[in-house]
């Protein structure tokens, strides 16, 4: 049971380390694709704004910016505008969150497989300091039975 547990352990900690860049690249891709989406919204409504000072009638690009706007809405994740140039702090506390858990998620598995090979490494050392002492007393004894 024991050996199963440890098993299905280096199993789900060897699939973790290789899905977490993937999923930080993929929050990096997410949030760029998010400001691209804003900064088209932002676009769209400045447009609009001097087409209606304007008075002039509806074009396709507009029909366009309401869609994009429309998109905007659906697509929303975690309730969070994140590029705001006024954030609020819990906004930014959020922000700084994932941020946070990108980089951990990114950077712990990474030092979790370095700190496995550096012990790996060690109980060698220790196991081959322990086969010289035990060599050594090997030839102690020998020399103490000869006299």
């Amino acid at each position: 049971m024991k050996l199963k547990f440890l098993k299905f352990l280096t199993v789900s900690l060897l699939t973790f380390i290789v899905l977490s860049p993937e999923l930080v690249v993929l929050s990096v891709v997410w949030e760029q694709h998010m400001q691209l989406v804003e900064t088209q919204n932002f676009m769209c409504e400045f447009n609009s704004r001097t087409a209606s000072s304007q008075n002039t009638s509806k074009t396709a690009f507009q029909q366009e910016c309401q869609k994009y706007a429309q998109d905007l809405v659906s697509i929303k994740i975690f309730d969070a505008k994140l590029f705001n140039s006024q954030l609020s702090l819990i906004q930014l506390y959020k922000y700084k969150i994932v941020d946070f858990l990108k980089w951990f998620f990114l950077l712990f598995p990474i030092c979790l497989g370095i700190l496995i090979f550096l012990y790996d490494r060690y109980l060698v050392y220790r196991a081959t300091v322990f086969q010289r002492q035990v060599d050594i007393l090997e030839k102690l004894w020998h020399e103490s039975i000869e006299q």
